[in-house]
């Protein structure tokens, strides 16, 4: 039988005493970052200190507009001395997502993708949430808590964005959580983040992806070759989704040693997350939801696999990777 909101809320407090030291750890994107504020607020007075900390480099220009609008305090993993804390919290993610979450034995997991296998003493993993914010809205009504104007704001704008403005996964506790939020937030606030999503130094990418872009049927592939950030990927994976004509938009880039390949579709009989865990999960770590997914490959690993360096014979081999194990394991590209 399922819990209740207070229940899971009541199963959360648990896990922690007033002289506790609480790291909380995130991949930061929005929706993480609007996560932590949300736990920040529910130890507050429960617990000796909350600190937020980012695994990833973040440079994408909404992201730091609302750490920067919203008051958010992040500091980098490698500059934090863990010794210094005894409870860890691992949100919008699992540890099995990135090799940074090495060394973190997290007592509590809140996460919307799909599990993993990880372990924690508490943890509440719902992927069929579109944003992990809705499920800390949650916990914020049932510990009856009225947010303030800038968390409010933080969890609106992290499930508009995860959601895709409802057009990716979707459930109705998603639309309820947003419901509740639009009555707290600033909303202009939340327009000033999200119109700050590109930086001049990102256009040069439109025009690689435009000058290589490699289209089989309704698919799309690009390669960008060397990235500044990830997040580039994922730029150009979205902007490519709203052409009228392409159902799959599967972008690669190498960023840290890493290749990263992002896939997009419009989620009409698809599933991304398993054709991303299908074609490149032997080699490296790959999932995500029906309509967006995400693959990283250590270069070291690629290397026993394509001559990397030369972005068309690695274009070649994405596609044939994905193709051939879409193939092989009965999936679709085009229906």
């Amino acid at each position: 039988m399922s819990l209740t909101a207070s229940e899971k809320l009541r199963c959360f407090y648990d896990q922690f005493s007033s002289d506790d030291h609480v790291l909380v750890v995130i991949n930061a994107d929005p929706d993480s970052i609007a996560c932590a504020m949300a736990v920040k607020r529910l130890l507050w007075r429960k617990v000796a200190s909350v600190d937020i900390s980012n695994i990833n480099t973040i440079k994408r220009p909404d992201n730091l507009a609302m750490i920067r609008l919203l008051g958010v305090n992040l500091t980098h993993i490698s500059k934090i001395d863990k010794a210094g804390f005894n409870r860890f919290v691992i949100l919008d993610s699992q540890p099995e997502h990135n090799e940074s979450f090495s060394g973190i034995n997290p007592d509590v997991i809140i996460d919307h993708h799909p599990e993993t296998g990880a372990h924690a003493s508490f943890m509440d993993i719902r992927p069929q949430y579109g944003a992990a914010a809705s499920i800390l809205t949650e916990y914020l009504r049932a510990a009856r808590i009225k947010p303030s104007s800038k968390l409010a704001t933080g969890l609106f704008f992290a499930i508009k964005t995860d959601t895709d403005n409802f057009v990716r996964q979707t459930s109705f506790e998603d639309v309820r959580a947003f419901q509740f939020l639009f009555h707290h937030a600033n909303v202009h606030l939340a327009q000033k983040i999200e119109q700050t999503e590109m930086r001049l130094d990102f256009l040069k990418y439109f025009k690689i992806a435009l000058e290589n872009m490699r289209r089989r049927k309704n698919t799309v592939y690009v390669h960008l070759g060397p990235v500044v950030n990830p997040d580039v990927c994922v730029i150009i994976a979205d902007f490519f989704m709203k052409v009228n004509s392409v159902r799959w938009s599967i972008i690669s880039g190498i960023c840290n040693k890493k290749l990263i390949v992002v896939f997009r579709n419009d989620g009409l009989r698809r599933n991304a997350g398993e054709v991303a865990k299908q074609s490149f999960g032997h080699i490296g770590s790959a999932g995500g939801h029906k309509n967006m997914a995400r693959a990283e490959i250590p270069i070291p690993d690629l290397e026993e696999h394509v001559k990397y360096k030369d972005d068309k014979i690695l274009l070649r081999w994405i596609t044939n990777q994905i193709e051939k194990r879409v193939a092989v394991h009965g999936l679709k590209l085009e229906t």
